[in-house]
């Protein structure tokens, strides 16, 4: 916001499209195909993962386009950002962190953000141009997603397989790869936020606030969607001999299912070419709702510790 002109550089490079191909090449350099073949025990809280992020959830994004903010490019950010597949590293290693099952989280990821590629840009053109009144170009959004998404995402599993000793390197240096895909995450906010310097100057901060507040809200509205219909399903798939009642596939399923991913997002604003608005203020909002989903889903992972260590306790005692 300072000095907007090194991110104004950037972009004129591109480098927001070279960060995204940069972190799904590590997704896919970090990608064990032995945890997605263990997923498979509990493959129907798998699929519900799959019909709830892709075609549950997005159904929020009209409800989202009712509300009335300025500017409007907010609230469309917002929508777009509903029609997203599940985040690539979040989900999983909070999964991981909580115990769950994170072979069927890893899963539930790739699967989503394959498909995704087909369904998204469908999905964005039902609920979101519709209800703003524009047109999508969905083949080109489809072939760049395919070529800064799917084959960056197959290079890198093709080199972690093929090259020998990437996996075992890749492996043993996965804080240093996250850090890395890190870095490269947060170039995009960057780069939209010094491109759209002026028009974010005339944001007023009160209404940014209340686009934070509705990031948050819909991912709060996500979690109890997905919690709600996974205690249904459960209820009526064998009570507590379902898949879904185990503790470690229900909580995997609750935190993928419930999280949507931003560089996706990024990539396909970046499609748009200014269909739905200017691109910085569509990304502004969902970088806030980003980062608070991981940070609300954090306290929800140290709440199940924290219950798990009492219950232990308990039993002990």
């Amino acid at each position: 916001m300072a000095n907007p002109s090194l991110g104004c550089l950037a972009d004129t490079y591109s480098l927001s499209k070279f960060s995204t191909f940069g972190i799904f090449i590590i997704s896919g350099l970090t990608l064990h195909t032995g945890e997605i073949v263990a997923a498979a025990q509990a493959w129907p809280a798998g699929i519900f993962g799959l019909v709830s992020i892709l075609l549950f959830t997005p159904y929020f994004s009209r409800i989202i386009l009712q509300l009335q903010l300025q500017p409007p490019e907010f609230v469309r950010g917002l929508a777009i950002f509903c029609c997203m597949p599940t985040t690539l590293s979040s989900g999983v290693a909070l999964t991981q962190l909580a115990g769950a099952n994170s072979a069927l989280a890893l899963a539930i990821t790739v699967i989503t953000n394959l498909l995704g590629i087909l369904i998204v840009p469908f999905s964005i053109s039902k609920y979101v141009a519709d209800g703003v009144g524009v047109s999508v170009p969905t083949k080109q959004l489809f072939k760049s997603l395919v070529l800064t998404l799917l084959i960056p995402l197959i290079l890198g599993k093709i080199f972690r397989e093929s090259v020998r000793g990437v996996a075992d390197f890749v492996d043993q240096n996965r804080k240093l790869f996250s850090k890395i895909s890190a870095v490269f995450l947060s170039l995009v906010p960057w780069i939209q936020v010094s491109r759209s310097r002026s028009l974010l100057l005339m944001v007023k901060p009160p209404v940014f606030l209340v686009a934070i507040g509705m990031g948050v809200l819909l991912h709060l509205i996500l979690l109890a969607f997905n919690a709600l219909a996974l205690k249904s399903i459960s209820a009526v798939s064998g009570g507590s001999r379902s898949v879904f009642s185990k503790k470690e596939n229900a909580n995997a399923v609750l935190l993928v299912a419930s999280q949507k991913t931003l560089p996706v997002m990024v990539a396909v604003v970046e499609q748009l070419g200014g269909a739905l608005g200017e691109s910085g203020l569509l990304v502004l909002p969902c970088v806030a709702a980003h980062l608070n989903q991981i940070i609300i889903d954090s306290f929800l992972v140290n709440f199940w510790l924290r219950k798990d260590l009492s219950t232990d306790g308990t039993k002990v005692s």
